[in-house]
């Protein structure tokens, strides 16, 4: 995949760059990373220049990625109809994306950009949801590609000479990514358990106060003997 971006890329530039990066934001199986390796790696080899190059990328993914959640907010649940959405999130997953949000919200945005075939829908159905304006998703999305943009870019650049060491770090990378997004995960079922539990005991502690007001009342209202 690498060798076949890379041809591509270096016979059309940043226009095939970030035709490819929007098309990978509808779900396409072409891996965003790979593609961001591509980019650096015809910077590294001379076609282009890498920090106009982070600049594209940063442009393809975000352009790709916000599509979904426009698509989600014009249309709602009715674009679960269009047979591409369908079999892009079928309503198992629906179900799934949506019961994600209920736990951690917003920050689930985050985290997408480093889920591979998870991050189209969960942008989708933010849009759909209607609880995400387009400004929080953008800070989300963007502050998550400003960390993984650059790194794939950038190694793609570094490592345009040396074809062996640049596919032993995408490895390195994809799998300390992966590790990233299992931390985060655990942080956030944490954090929604910790919020949980703060509820449950403020609640008791209201209750727990009524209900010593309810008894106080009631021995007002009891008449003394004398």
């Amino acid at each position: 995949m690498l060798t076949l971006l890379e041809t591509f890329f270096q016979q059309f530039g940043y226009a095939a760059v970030f035709f490819v990066l929007v098309v990978c934001g509808f779900g396409i199986p072409i891996p965003e990373d790979v593609t961001l390796v591509a980019g650096g790696v015809i910077s590294g080899l001379g076609y282009t220049n890498v920090h106009i190059m982070f600049f594209v990328g940063m442009a393809g993914v975000l352009v790709g990625d916000g599509l979904m959640f426009v698509l989600g907010r014009i249309y709602g649940t009715q674009i679960l109809r269009f047979r591409p959405i369908a079999k892009l999130m079928p309503p198992k997953r629906y179900a799934q994306v949506q019961q994600q949000f209920d736990k951690h919200g917003n920050r689930v945005l985050f985290v997408a950009r480093f889920i591979p075939g998870l991050r189209s829908p969960i942008f989708l159905t933010a849009g759909m949801s209607g609880k995400v304006s387009f400004w929080q998703w953008l800070i989300m999305d963007g502050l998550a590609a400003l960390i993984s943009v650059p790194i794939w870019i950038y190694l793609g650049d570094f490592g345009a000479e040396n074809r062996d060491w640049l596919m032993h770090k995408i490895h390195q990378f994809q799998n300390g990514f992966m590790g990233l997004v299992v931390i985060l995960t655990l942080w956030l079922i944490w954090f929604w358990w910790r919020k949980r539990q703060n509820l449950l005991e403020r609640k008791k502690a209201i209750l727990a106060k009524r209900k010593a007001r309810q008894a106080k009342k009631r021995n007002r209202s009891i008449p003394q003997s004398h």
